[in-house]
């Protein structure tokens, strides 16, 4: 792997102030895993405090829109999020392109904003059942990468620095308890890793290609061992301490 595993906990539309001793105990076993980089990405409202609640672990949003202020009721810039307390951004969660509408190309400008205000980013890409039952999966994909993943000096010197990462998420295992087959996790990262290199030259090894989908301490291990996987983006398996340290875990030993 580029750099060492990158473990990140993705709560969407979920949590309280209450949630935050969940926080706290995910942060201790964190510290116990040095090896492993774990971070959470709770709702807006929770950053500023999780962010005073932990010190081993990354915080970051789990979307930022493109322009840094303006009259854009009910979004939050990248700009805010680092004021907040945020490290990084998740973009282009298959939830967004599909309840927001959001194509490639926003993608690509909020990735671009969030680089601008100093953020790591999460570019996430990932195929529909149908895409996937015709044959069209690497295409779809590979297609995302290149539309969706920043451009320029600023993402070039993000990218060397190890401040992006890519999560692929079939969009058909996302929430369903279905996980994609290893081979197929493993041929997908390899076409990706090649769109990355294609775009960032050599740096492109640089940038960590995580796994989304149901991830859970049952799986995780084997999907986590697989080639060319750099981590896993986890979704309901990261709510609880008890649910998703053993994907640290897993991370950190090979074995949850």
């Amino acid at each position: 792997m580029p750099h060492r595993p990158y473990i990140v906990g993705n709560w969407k539309m979920n949590g309280s102030r209450a949630m935050l001793a969940e926080a706290r105990a995910i942060d201790r076993a964190a510290g116990r895993y040095p090896d492993v980089q774990v971070a959470l990405a709770p709702p807006f409202t929770l950053i500023g405090a999780l962010r005073e609640a932990v010190s081993a672990m990354g915080v970051g949003g789990q979307d930022c829109h493109v322009a840094a202020k303006g009259a854009h009721t009910g979004d939050v810039s990248a700009p805010m999020l680092v004021d907040t307390g945020a490290d990084f951004v998740i973009v282009g969660h298959s939830e967004r392109r599909k309840d927001h509408g959001e194509g490639d190309a926003v993608v690509k400008a909020k990735a671009e904003a969030a680089l601008a205000a100093g953020l790591g980013i999460i570019v996430c890409v990932g195929e529909t059942l149908d895409e996937r039952d015709a044959g069209k999966a690497e295409a779809v994909v590979s297609g995302q990468v290149d539309g969706s993943m920043p451009e320029g000096e600023a993402a070039n010197e993000a990218v060397a620095a190890g401040k992006v990462a890519v999560a692929y998420e079939p969009v058909w295992a996302i929430g369903t308890g279905r996980v994609a087959e290893v081979p197929d996790v493993i041929a997908m990262h390899a076409a990706i890793r090649a769109r990355l290199l294609a775009l960032y030259g050599d740096a492109g090894a640089k940038v960590r290609i995580l796994y989304g989908g149901s991830v859970n301490a049952g799986n995780a291990a084997e999907l986590l061992a697989a080639p060319g996987v750099s981590g896993a983006l986890v979704g309901g398996a990261s709510l609880t301490a008890e649910a998703f340290l053993p994907i640290v875990a897993a991370a950190g030993s090979g074995e949850a």
